[in-house]
């Protein structure tokens, strides 16, 4: 079974299981951000709102606020007053994956809500969603297609002062994916990270047995993964081994180089213009593809290398990927003799960019105070400790919670230290547009891995159709 993106793409409900999401017209006041000049301001100065003013909860400061996640009441809101907060994400989650993640755990917290989600399939997909007036609460999404798919929709709002009242302790979170998300808006909040995510390098422990080749390790260099790679890259009895894969997507979207996708002053896209983005394709793609049985596999097959490759054909040794695989492919990994490690850097004790994935309270919200509170919930540190103790990771500082990374998780023997175990390379700043450029990018990146192109030429027509890329969001946003 494949995996799209971040998520499993499982069998939807359908019929009356899936027209229980349906509701009634809700608030379609859903107005479009302006283009540039709304995300020039307010960064200082949301910053300072946050750490001077008053919340409601007994004069508290936001810094100051109730990190256990108790409900706050503010402005009167109770949790034991009933309301409803209804999430919706347009990341193919199922029904299970979010009660096993998130429901099941906020109703126990929260008796009197009801707590409800609309999984995304044909009728319920996002445009369909915002047309028909179906309301949601709570929107949320990864990093990146967060920003790509509230704001155009004009879904978004400012959770600052809701965030403030509520007491939520922003100096709680990894400083990075505040950051990020405070960039594309100007300053504002229109979302707060809830779990996290970043690269690792799994590996098939039985090939490594087979040929003998001592596992990989917490703390290698990229260069010895090349090495690596070479020796685990053979032909054995007619069957063809590799060494090394890779998901080209995720590895362009969380480049270790911290390399951003366009420069937001001029609009333009980086690919050509930033030397880095040669260094990475050269060393990141190319490079461990060139051995003799991976070009005839590409040649052969029109594509490169991937995940099934790794997990269900098990002909792949080394497999960087999202650390989410641990919970999302469980089915996978539970018939492949398996380890992980951290992502070997280029830089010394650097991984991967962090991937939080964001939750923002919508503009149409029938309750933003309850709402309010079930996102105070979901980043306190009971809540964040029950997330890591599944293997998923927090989003906290606060390393009791890392320390409890996988405990519950049908792997807990695995090396979960991997995680962890690197600084997250900062986050670039990133356009609203930032998504479709990863699109372009990979594009022309397997055209050079798979020897169609040389590496000059794909920088260059990955150039020309960014631009266009970029144009073409423009003008449909103006």
């Amino acid at each position: 079974m494949k995996l799209k993106a971040l998520h499993m793409a499982e069998t939807a409900p359908s019929g009356d299981k899936a027209l229980k999401f349906r509701y009634g017209q809700g608030d379609t006041n859903m107005n479009r951000p302006s283009n540039r000049t709304r995300q020039l301001l307010l960064l200082g100065a949301a910053a300072l709102m946050l750490g001077a003013c008053s919340n409601g909860n007994g004069g508290k400061s936001a810094a100051e606020g109730d990190p256990a996640g108790k409900p706050s009441e503010a402005n009167g809101q109770k949790a034991s007053e009933p309301a409803e907060v209804i999430f919706y994400s347009n990341n193919n989650d199922t029904v299970e994956s979010f009660d096993n993640r998130f429901g099941d755990a906020l109703r126990k917290k929260f008796p009197n809500y009801t707590i409800k989600y609309i999984q995304s399939q044909k009728g319920f997909m996002l445009p369909e969603m915002i047309s028909s007036g179906t309301r949601f609460d709570i929107f949320f999404q990864s990093i990146g297609n967060f920003e790509g798919n509230a704001f155009p929709n004009g879904i978004q709002y400012d959770m600052t002062e809701l965030i403030q009242k509520h007491g939520v302790d922003l100096n709680r979170f990894e400083p990075s994916i505040i950051d990020s998300v405070r960039q594309a808006s100007g300053g504002k909040l229109y979302g707060i990270p809830i779990f996290t995510n970043n690269m690792v390098l799994y590996y098939n422990k039985s090939l490594f047995d087979k040929f003998g080749v001592a596992y990989p390790k917490n703390g290698m260099t990229w260069d010895e993964l090349i090495d690596m790679s070479k020796k685990m890259t053979r032909d054995d009895g007619g069957k063809q081994f590799y060494g090394f894969a890779r998901s080209p997507d995720h590895l362009i979207r969380m480049n270790p180089l911290s390399i951003p996708m366009a420069d937001l002053k001029t609009d333009t896209p980086t690919i050509n213009t930033d030397e880095r983005w040669r260094t990475f394709f050269q060393k990141y793609m190319i490079a461990p593809s060139q051995d003799p049985l991976t070009m005839d596999y590409m040649q052969k097959n029109n594509k490169i290398l991937g995940l099934d490759d790794f997990s269900v054909n098990q002909t792949v040794a080394l497999f960087p990927y999202l650390a989410s695989y641990v919970y999302v492919g469980q089915e996978q990994l539970k018939n492949l003799n398996w380890d992980m490690t951290a992502l070997p850097a280029s830089e010394p004790g650097v991984g991967s960019q962090s991937y939080p994935s964001y939750f923002g309270i919508t503009n149409m919200a029938k309750n933003k105070d309850a709402a309010m509170e079930v996102l105070k919930y979901m980043v306190s540190d009971e809540f964040q400790a029950q997330l890591a103790r599944k293997g998923i990771m927090p989003v906290l500082k606060n390393t009791d919670s890392q320390k409890q990374l996988g405990q519950e998780s049908v792997f807990k023997d695995k090396n979960f230290s991997a995680m962890f175990y690197n600084k997250f390379a900062p986050i670039p700043p990133k356009a609203l547009y930032d998504a479709q450029l990863v699109s372009v990018y990979l594009k022309y990146a397997q055209q050079a891995q798979m020897g169609k192109m040389d590496l000059n030429t794909a920088l260059r027509s990955a150039e020309e159709e960014a631009k266009k890329t970029i144009a073409d969001y423009k003008s449909k946003m103006k």
